[in-house]
């Protein structure tokens, strides 16, 4: 059963969304809450796989919420996918920065919209590789401080070419095509990096991999 928490200041947003997950028999909406403060302590009291968090909300935003839920050991196992009005804008980005595993808009149709908490919940980040251009093309205009230089040195020469192949929005069959290995050995790789990076899921790696200047937007 997966388990998901509503996280939404507007009650017919969290009432759609429970109406469409209460239906399903494999998903459990096991609490709602109306800002991310209410929701960080939902979090920590239900351990849901999921929380669907409003990236606008009073009191606490979704960014704010999804950066405490990172930082918090006892919650690792929570996948936090991000809700938007408004598409891939800056907030989205700051929202994977802080630890999301990718991102919704809310004007989803109902079948995606339950594909993707089922994604989430495996602990797959939800970014296509055309997401993740996007938000390369558009956000990432320069590299940015090295935060994790002393990790990288870890990294084997196989692991950093996937990490550049990840964060260039290739999947993993296309990174297996590219370096010419099979789908579960580069899997293997990408989940080995994303340990020794400390990566939360794929769009965090993605966005160490230019933090850490490993790669350039040129390269995209």
């Amino acid at each position: 059963m997966i388990r998901v928490l509503l996280v939404d200041d507007q009650p017919l947003i969290r009432s759609g969304f429970r109406a469409l997950l209460d239906l399903e028999d494999d998903i459990e909406v096991v609490a709602e809450a109306a800002d991310g403060g209410a929701g960080l302590e939902l979090a920590r009291q239900h351990l849901p796989d999921v929380a669907l968090v409003d990236i606008q909300m009073p009191v606490v935003d979704g960014i704010e919420a999804t950066r405490r839920i990172a930082a918090d050991p006892g919650l690792a196992g929570v996948h936090v996918v991000i809700l938007t009005n408004y598409g891939l804008d800056e907030y989205v980005f700051d929202a994977l920065r802080a630890g999301a595993a990718g991102f919704l808009v809310k004007d989803i149709v109902p079948e995606d919209f339950l594909h993707a908490v089922r994604v989430a919940a495996r602990g797959d980040a939800l970014l296509a590789p055309s997401i993740t251009r996007k938000l390369i093309n558009r956000y990432v205009t320069q590299p940015l401080p090295t935060h994790t230089g002393s990790a990288l040195e870890e990294l084997t020469a196989r692991e950093r070419e996937a990490v550049v192949l990840v964060a260039r929005g290739l999947s993993n069959d296309e990174v297996a095509d590219r370096l010419v290995i099979s789908p579960l050995t580069a899997k293997t790789h990408i989940n080995r990096a994303m340990t020794k990076l400390h990566a939360r899921d794929r769009a965090q790696l993605v966005v160490l991999a230019y933090e850490s200047g490993l790669v350039a937007p040129r390269d995209s």
